[in-house]
């Protein structure tokens, strides 16, 4: 029971990672990033699919293993555990996958030189426009969009 306990725990704090524009991971703080202004050309609502790690699939798996094993005798219970491992091992996989998907933007921009370019990222707490003013911050190979700052 408390590797159940445990499997669950461990996909509930899986689901709750995020690659919102509006966090930064710690790695980044107190790192020289690059910026480029550019414009907003466009910008669409995408999806971003989730992730498979294998945390819900063990999760799931220990869990239809623990459920199968208390069925029937001896025998019986040897085989549905094994079953129910296998089911649990495929519903849990799917259930991190949708649990980690995310709603995100695909915002193209062009950049002051007129090169284009096309940045996916996490719906965060900015809105975009076309036409409205943003800069790319770039760092160790990620971007992100952000509105321009008012510059006088």
């Amino acid at each position: 029971m408390k590797n159940l306990w445990t499997a669950g725990l461990v996909l509930a704090l899986a689901a709750c990672s995020t690659t919102s524009p509006d966090v930064v991971k710690r790695e980044d703080a107190q790192r020289l990033s690059t910026v480029q202004d550019a414009t907003v050309v466009s910008i669409r609502p995408v999806t971003v699919e989730g992730s498979q790690s294998g945390i819900g699939g063990a999760a799931g798996a220990v869990a239809g293993g623990v459920a199968g094993s208390t069925v029937g005798g001896k025998n019986e219970a040897l085989v549905v555990g094994v079953l129910g491992a296998v089911a649990g091992a495929v519903i849990g996989n799917q259930v991190e996958r949708h649990a980690t998907r995310e709603s995100a933007y695909e915002i193209i921009v062009q950049l002051r030189n007129g090169e284009r370019r096309a940045i996916v990222q996490a719906q965060g707490n900015e809105s975009f426009q076309p036409g409205q003013p943003v800069i790319l911050v770039s760092s160790n190979g990620t971007t992100r969009v952000a509105r321009a700052p008012n510059v006088q």
